[in-house]
């Protein structure tokens, strides 16, 4: 299987300071990938997702990980108690919470893992054909669950930011973890994204953008300037990664083989 290849981006927005925090690195079990979108008053978002993403990172890169769900759900459950340790103030404004996505890639297996809280979301681009792998924890997420809202009216919904579950909350968390390795295929592409990123496409365009380019630092390039075209007044913070297995552009036909965990199907 070709080499790994990885890009990220991050940008302000309309906003005085960035709260979205990101991770790569090589760990003794393979190229972990970690994004955050933090939440909080004062400066408590940034920290909330600089803490999330530094504490999953250093689980995942550790020496005793063992590339296994258990594990990735501890990693995340991890960085929800260190932002309870480190909570200030008694005013739930005044805390902080953060969302988190994770890819962790098994490239000498050929496996991946990934799991999230919160509403950042992971995408897949597998030879023409692209799939959400993540559901938003948020109320209207639900909504569009229960056949209350279409995907056009959840888009400026009035509560589309409010989370169901985040990192750092009052009580548990139940990171959505997958429940076994998912096979990789030659020209996989992936996108790790904050809710600033991904909610000005549609699952198509980020798979059009894809089509474009022929490195995933252009990917990227692409889908920030669309960002930024599109951009109102209060426009959020916005970050991505992007991962590639070899080249995507090389495996542009459509095939109908879809995850196949480990051990067989």
């Amino acid at each position: 299987m070709s080499r790994v290849r990885v890009a990220t981006a991050t940008h302000l927005g309309a906003r005085q300071r960035n709260e979205d925090d990101l991770r790569h690195g090589l760990g003794p079990l393979g190229h972990f990938f970690v994004l955050a979108d933090g939440a909080g008053g004062h400066a408590n978002g940034a920290e909330a997702s600089h803490r999330t993403v530094t504490c999953i990172a250093r689980a995942l890169g550790g020496p005793e990980a063992r590339f296994e769900p258990g594990s990735l759900t501890l990693a995340i459950r991890s960085a929800h108690a260190e932002l309870h340790q480190h909570q200030t103030g008694t005013h739930v404004a005044a805390g902080m919470h953060s969302t988190a996505v994770v890819l962790w890639v098994d490239q000498a297996e050929q496996h991946a893992l990934w799991s999230h809280v919160g509403d950042s979301r992971l995408y897949r681009f597998r030879h023409g054909r692209s799939d959400l792998l993540t559901v938003d924890d948020s109320v209207v997420q639900r909504m569009v669950q229960a056949g209350l809202l279409s995907v056009e009216q959840a888009r400026n919904h009035p509560q589309k930011n409010h989370l169901l579950a985040a990192l750092g909350i009052e009580g548990d968390v139940e990171p959505h973890t997958v429940a076994r390795a998912v096979r990789l295929l030659e020209g996989d592409a992936f996108l790790l994204c904050s809710d600033g990123w991904w909610d000005h496409f549609e699952a198509h365009e980020l798979g059009d953008a894809l089509s474009r380019v022929q490195t995933p630092e252009e990917w990227l390039a692409d889908m920030q300037a669309q960002v930024l075209s599109r951009a109102g007044p209060q426009q959020d913070n916005f970050t991505a990664i992007a991962v590639w297995v070899g080249n995507p552009g090389e495996m542009t036909i459509a095939r109908f083989e879809d995850t196949v965990p480990r051990g067989g199907r």
